[in-house]
Parts: C-alpha cells; structure tokens; sequence
C-alpha cells in the first residue's frame, strides 16, 4: 500500500532521515521498505538539483520524498514541490501567517499574489472548476510544519487549526533548547510539551511525526503516545552510532583501548 494511501486508512507510515547524495540509496530504502524519505535543506548541503535527482529517485521506488525548506517561505516551498517533493515541511513555524502561506504554496498552486492572499484569509472562494483544476494539478502533497519553540507551544491551537493543514513534525532538539532543557528529552516537562502537541494535532485530525536519531525505544515510547509518522534517525547518525560500536568492539577485542567518546554535532 502506498504511502497516501496509508495515511487516509490510519496506517503508520515509515522513514527516516537522509542527509547526502549518493546513488545507491535505493537498494537500502527498497529493502527496508520505507514509506517516505526526509530530506532536510534547511541544516544539510543538499543543493536544488541534488534534492531534484532524490526525489525522483524516491518517486520511482514508490517512496514519497518530505523536504524540510530552510526558513519559512513560500517560495522556498514552491522550489521544492517543483523538484518532486510530496511534502514540505517548514522549520520553526511561530505564526498562523506562516502555516497559511505554507498552504498556500502546496495547495493553491499556481495562484500567487493578491488572490491567493484572498483565499487564503477566507475572503474569496474557489469556483468548482478552479477547486477541481488545482486538486488535479497539486495532486496528494503535505503540508507540514516544524512546532519547535516556546512561542509555538503558546499559538499552537491557532497554528494547528488553519486549514489545509496536514501534519505537525515535533522537533524534539530545538524545543528542549527552547524549554531551557536542551536534549532532556525524558525530563516531564519536555514530554508534557511533547505530550500536547501530539494530543491537539490528533484532536484536529492531523498526523505527527517526532524526529530522533537516539534509540529506536523513543520511537516506540511516543507512538504509544499518538505518533503515527514515525521519523528515526538519519544515514549521519546510523553510521556514526554503528561505526563507533564496532569500532570500540574491535579495540577492546585487541587490547587498543577505548574509541573516542565524543559525539558528532546534533543535525
């Protein structure tokens, strides 16, 4: 069953995050049996036409490539719905302005300007012929947004309500930092916040993902919890984490000591 299809039937979909261009990442998501792909252009140096060539890779295995855009845009938005992306996610979203332009880039196009602004305020309605004409032309695309702050926990009734609006990535690092109690992640008042954001997406009728790159145990812990696009870790951090273990493994069978304790920066 394919990816949208899952998401209409309240099946949990599958994926993870990828930061580099390689042409062999086919092979691994086709034998994982991924449902969708997180390519994040916001904090990696993945180019236009990387992100282009990834996402019509991902389209032809039957895996639905979500791109993070880098700030919340329009534009930006547009940029990666024309390189293939089947959602877009927009960072650190603080403001009901920024979910409805985010709408309005993946739902309304190829309406700009003035009458966009219209529709999107409510103020104007679609013909049935022109409500037709961009549901064929967008096709299935989500809408999504990064809640990841103070301030958005605070607006996130009005952030969660506008319509067109497809799901919430709870960004579990920034919040914590935001909260003052960056990575405690098992601290309650993180969860607590974490806890709500999942409850009023649910209660609107939206899908959540939460995105750790820690143990797959918190994945298992918050989809309890409501999660239902469940995003684990990334190529960056699987690699580190199993490198780091088979190396230590391999020194420690050989007398050589220790492996470097330290970790690589957080993505």
């Amino acid at each position: 069953m394919r990816f949208f299809d899952k998401m209409k039937a309240g099946m949990r979909v599958y994926g993870t995050c990828i930061t580099s261009f390689n042409p062999l990442w086919p092979r691994i998501w086709e034998a994982v049996g991924l449902d969708f792909v997180f390519l994040d252009t916001e904090h990696i140096a993945l180019d236009r036409t990387q992100v282009a060539h990834l996402c019509r890779q991902l389209r032809a295995s039957g895996v639905v490539p979500i791109v993070r855009v880098a700030a919340p845009s329009a534009v930006l938005a547009g940029q990666m719905i024309d390189a293939g992306a089947g959602g877009v996610v927009v960072p650190y979203v603080e403001s009901v302005e920024e979910v409805r332009q985010l709408v309005g880039a993946t739902k309304y196009r190829p309406i700009k300007g003035q009458k966009l602004a219209r529709l999107l305020r409510g103020e104007e309605s679609l013909t049935p012929e022109l409500q037709a004409y961009l549901q064929e032309y967008n096709g299935p695309r989500m809408a999504i947004v990064n809640i990841e702050s103070v301030p958005a926990l605070e607006e996130l009734e009005g952030l969660l309500s506008v319509p067109g609006l497809d799901a919430v990535f709870i960004g579990p690092h920034d919040l914590s930092v935001s909260m003052g109690l960056p990575e405690q992640y098992d601290h309650p008042e993180v969860e607590q916040a974490m806890r709500r954001i999942v409850q009023v997406a649910r209660a609107k009728g939206l899908h959540v993902g939460v995105h750790f790159s820690a143990s797959p145990k918190l994945q298992v812990q918050w989809i309890a919890e409501g999660v239902d696009m469940i995003l684990h870790s990334s190529d960056y951090a699987l690699f580190f984490q199993r490198l780091q273990e088979d190396i230590t493994y391999i020194r420690s069978q050989n007398g050589d000591g220790e492996a470097n304790a330290a970790r690589p920066e957080t993505i």
